[in-house]
């Protein structure tokens, strides 16, 4: 369970990951400020990796979700262009699982909340990949959709905690 202050601290920390891990990496995002909603909304996701985020009283997950142009820009990016983009490609798919690594440390780190601890991601790929939020009282989602800068194409990063007392 989380307290009200730590989630607004990981959502502001994941989001500002996504933007300064993707920049490093060469795929420049940019946070579409307007369309953050709470709850799950996503579309066109053809991959996804999933992280577990545990203890400091934190229980919860986060999801960099890709629809097709995206997922392509990314590998693509992240790669060199050495890896053909394709969601049948283990070695893309890892690609991904790396991208969410790297931005689930970076926020952690950020965040300043000691005693986290993140999973190894789970990959999920497909035609039109959904995530159906919890409805479990106490379970907040938010969707947080940002566009690569060299094309508009949209990435998502879904966050869901376990709230409350």
């Amino acid at each position: 369970m989380v307290d009200m202050n730590k989630l607004v601290v990981l959502v502001n920390s994941f989001g500002s990951a996504l933007v300064s891990v993707g920049a490093e990496l060469g795929v420049n995002v940019n946070l579409n400020k307007s369309q953050v909603t709470q709850g799950v909304k996503v579309q066109n996701v053809c991959a996804a990796a999933l992280i577990g985020i545990v203890g400091g009283g934190i229980q919860g997950t986060a999801i960099v979700m890709l629809e097709k142009n995206s997922f392509d820009t990314v590998i693509t990016a992240m790669t060199g262009g050495m890896v053909t983009p394709s969601i049948d490609d283990a070695m893309s798919m890892s690609v991904i699982g790396e991208l969410s690594n790297m931005v689930s440390g970076r926020a952690i780190t950020q965040s300043g909340i000691t005693g986290v601890d993140v999973t190894p991601p789970q990959l999920i790929a497909g035609d039109n990949i959904r995530n159906v939020p919890n409805q479990t009282p106490g379970i907040r989602c938010f969707t947080l959709p940002f566009t690569t800068a060299n094309g508009g194409f949209t990435l998502y990063l879904v966050l869901s905690f376990h709230v409350g007392s």
